[in-house]
Order: structure tokens, then C-alpha cells, then sequence
């Protein structure tokens, strides 16, 4: 298969189930909101180094906020419930309770639930106070700017597939990085899915496991262009000069196969293999630890 004359491997990628949420978060201006997004959702790459990985969703205007102000959906997920539990009130508790005119909402309604604001309200030292507005229950923090407001609980879905990915093989840097750019432009239009590495993009694939014990992955050696002459496994030909990973995360097994349809779709315009693309490949474990496989093909055809 090839599409604009860049070859599509029949690959498929490996991905895993896990626990993710969605928190609303608003301001008085969108950069403020913005602020807050970006602050919760650092070092949020790789649950293998961070715990959780988090991705802004998407801007929201004011009138898709509980509030009516300007807000950002942030998605987080996990392995565990409990470590999803664990990462949120982090989070929340230092970069959007810190942060100024900030308001915190559910994004995700569900039968299991995780505290949020529950948790939170201690912080307000026994002057917080509780808000019912129908079915939803909310905390009144008292901060110095006047108050924090944040929803009881948020819903948790079990339903989240994390690492979804495609690999873009190219001839340099400048080609590979210009086809992730489109990929990820393309990817962020869409709902109910992150790319949780800096910029939505990783330099840095990883295999499972190394020759060194105290590491449970390491660099994926075989897609790496400036050893590919010194080892028998490389993936890559003479032509390669760059490969870049897009890692994607979602609500659902649908949402991450719509993601890596459109990625690869837009990774591939703009006139494809004179553009310096050659190759996307996905990353796998070869089938054995995730029960989720994308096939580049069958998603493309």
C-alpha cells in the first residue's frame, strides 16, 4: 500500500487498556485556562517514567463550560485507578488549585468516580464550603484571590486505550519532523484523544527491555539511523536518515483508530515521498502484551 507515494508497512500497533478522565478546566481568559492545562499535564509522557500520561485536549469556548468562561478538557490516564486517583489530586492541587481565577468541572460522567474536590477541600482549613446544583456536589475552597471552585468527583472510564502509535520514517530531520507537525495539526481536531509527548511528537521510541537490568525499556536500537550500519537488526535502509514516533492515547479503541487514520493521512500529504517521507511503520511486541492492534493497512484501506 502506498499513499502519495509513501510506503505503508504492514505493521500494526500494540496498545494497552487503561483507566483515563477528563477535567474541564476554566479562567477568566483562555490564556489563564490554558496556563493551568498545560502545568497539570507536564511530565505526563510515558507512564513507564511519569506515571500517568495527560494531554490538553481542547480549547473550549465559554459557552461549553459549566461556568460560561473560556476553559481546556484535559485527558489523563493511568494503569491503575489508583494511580490515576493519585496523579489527579497532584495535579489539580498544585497547578490548577495555584493558579489564578481557576474553576475546576468534571468532563466525564460515569458510575465509578474518583475525588476530586472531596479531596481538595481540606486545603481550605475548615472554612471550605460544600454547593449542591442538582445531581452534582461542589467545594468552595477559599483561596487569596477570592475562591477555588471544584466539582465533588469525576467519572473514570475503563474503557481508555493507551499507545496507539505510528512511526515516520524519512530522509532527514527537517522531512520527518515537517510530516509529524502535519500529523499531529490533523490529530488535535479531534476529540477524546491526546498525543501526550512534548509537542505530540517522541524522538526517543523504546523497546522492552535492556542489557542493563534496572531498565524495564530502552531505546528502540533497531529504528535508531546513526547505528544502523554497525548492528544486524536495523530496521531502516540507507535512504533513512530520521524516524519520529506519534504515541496517542483515547477515551476509546475507536477514538485512537480515527487518531492514527487521519495521523497517518496528514503525515503523508503535502506531497509525500518528495517530501522526503518513505515509510510508516507502528510500533508492537510482536502481539503478546497489549490486546489492542491497530493494523496500518486495515485502518487505511
Amino acid at each position: 500500500m502506498r499513499i502519495d507515494g509513501v510506503e505503508i508497512e504492514d505493521s500494526f500497533a500494540e496498545a494497552f487498556g487503561m483507566r483515563a478522565t477528563r477535567l474541564l478546566v476554566t479562567a477568566d481568559t483562555p490564556g489563564w485556562a490554558r496556563i493551568a492545562g498545560e502545568s497539570m499535564t507536564g511530565f505526563a509522557t510515558s507512564v513507564i517514567g511519569c506515571g500517568v500520561e495527560a494531554g490538553i485536549e481542547r480549547e473550549l469556548s465559554p459557552d461549553e463550560t459549566p461556568d460560561g468562561r473560556p476553559g481546556i478538557a484535559v485527558l489523563l490516564f493511568a494503569m491503575s485507578t489508583d494511580g490515576l486517583g493519585k496523579a489527579l489530586i497532584g495535579r489539580v492541587g498544585q497547578c490548577v488549585l495555584t493558579c489564578p481565577g481557576t474553576a475546576c468541572y468534571a468532563g466525564l460522567d460515569s458510575d465509578a468516580r474518583l475525588p476530586v474536590g472531596n479531596a481538595l477541600r481540606y486545603f481550605g482549613d475548615g472554612f471550605q464550603t460544600a454547593k449542591r446544583l442538582g445531581e452534582r456536589r461542589f467545594w468552595r475552597i477559599p483561596v487569596m484571590d477570592g475562591e477555588f471552585l471544584c466539582e465533588d468527583a469525576t467519572g473514570v472510564t475503563k474503557a481508555a486505550v493507551g499507545g496507539g502509535n505510528f512511526l515516520i520514517l524519512a530522509r532527514d530531520r527537517p522531512g520527518a519532523l515537517a510530516a509529524a507537525e502535519r500529523a499531529i495539526a490533523a490529530m488535535r481536531a479531534l476529540r477524546d484523544v491526546v498525543m501526550p509527548f512534548p509537542g505530540g511528537i517522541v524522538r526517543s521510541g523504546s523497546k522492552v527491555g535492556s542489557r542493563y537490568k534496572a531498565l524495564m525499556a530502552s531505546t528502540n536500537h533497531r529504528y535508531c539511523p546513526t547505528i544502523k550500519g554497525g548492528i544486524e537488526d536495523s530496521a531502516l535502509g540507507p535512504e533513512v536518515g530520521s524516524v519520529l514516533e506519534i504515541v496517542i492515547d483515547g477515551l476509546t479503541e475507536a477514538a485512537v483508530a480515527e487518531a492514527m487514520r487521519v495521523g497517518v493521512r496528514a503525515a503523508c500529504g503535502a506531497g509525500g515521498a518528495a517530501s522526503g517521507v518513505l515509510r510508516i511503520t507502528a510500533g508492537n511486541y510482536g502481539g503478546k502484551l497489549g490486546p489492542f492492534h491497530f493494523h496500518l493497512r486495515e485502518l487505511l484501506a
